[in-house]
């Protein structure tokens, strides 16, 4: 029998693990393997012990296996007797606070172990704030990629930024509430002001919110201050226009930083949908100064 049918059926003897997605906000969204799982499963892993009470609460079932924590800071520690528990026989369910385990939550390490253990695992699908967004966003579906949390630092995230200038695919990340209205200006600057996107608030809760835009509107919407849980999702970067030239590149950034556009973000601007870096255009645009003297 090999890995991939072990995974599913398991063995006699050897238990297995089991990855739940759980609903974001409404109760309702719980599937019945979900609602099995957690009345059955011999352990019942959770980023936080009270909300997976109070979910099994909601969905009307009792959990009767062990309840323990796990989240980011008990991972490492905890993951070894977790191992030791599926090689013992032990189904172990593992559920976060919302959406899938081991998508930007706990539970990476837990499956990486597993996998290097040659365990049984196997995954009950359920919602996720990645695919909801990107299906409310109105971008492109066909081809995206997920980047996890935006960095903190600002310089990090302007690297980052910098790297989905030329990025065809729609990007779909997270972002905290008091960071969001920086991370949306700093895009607007590297990668334009009206490049387009939305910004997901609170998706499938009572407040849900879906806000769409240029980088620049929903940067100044934001700076009003925004709360709950936020999923951004960016349009790919158009195709690149190969017969531009530097010079009507550097005039246009030279144009934008007369206006009062600060240079490096005047560059960045006049960069965006060209095959040139913001570095290069500020470079040019600081030569042809020194040239003018």
């Amino acid at each position: 029998m090999t890995s991939t049918d072990t995974a599913v059926s398991g063995e006699q003897g050897v238990g297995r693990l089991v990855l739940a997605g759980t609903p974001m906000g409404q109760p309702g969204d719980a599937s019945p393997r979900l609602r099995e799982a957690l009345a059955s499963a011999d352990i019942v892993a959770a980023e936080d012990t009270r909300r997976a009470r109070s979910l099994a609460s909601s969905l009307d079932v009792e959990i009767t296996g062990q309840l323990l924590s796990y989240y980011d800071q008990v991972e490492a520690a905890r993951t070894p007797g977790l191992i030791e528990a599926i090689h013992s026989g032990s189904t172990v369910l593992l559920v976060t606070d919302a959406g899938m385990p081991s998508v930007s939550d706990p539970g990476y390490r837990l499956v990486v172990a597993c996998a290097e253990a040659d365990l049984p695992m196997t995954c009950l699908p359920g919602p996720s704030a990645v695919t909801t967004a990107l299906a409310l966003s109105a971008m492109p579906s066909e081809r995206f990629c997920f980047d996890g949390f935006a960095p903190r630092k600002p310089g990090q995230r302007q690297d980052w930024l910098a790297e989905l200038r030329t990025q065809p695919r729609t990007v779909v990340f997270f972002e905290s509430p008091h960071r969001l209205a920086q991370t949306l200006a700093d895009a607007a600057v590297v990668l334009g002001p009206d490049r387009r996107a939305a910004v997901c608030r609170e998706l499938t809760k009572t407040y849900e919110e879906v806000r769409r835009g240029g980088l620049a509107e929903l940067a100044d919407w934001a700076a009003n201050g925004v709360k709950g849980e936020i999923t951004v999702v960016i349009a790919g970067a158009p195709a690149v226009d190969d017969t531009v030239e530097l010079t009507d590149v550097v005039a246009r950034a030279q144009e934008l930083a007369e206006s009062g556009v600060r240079l490096k973000d005047a560059s960045a601007q006049a960069a965006a949908g060209t095959p040139f870096s913001r570095r290069d255009v500020y470079q040019a645009v600081l030569e042809a100064r020194s040239d003018n003297q």
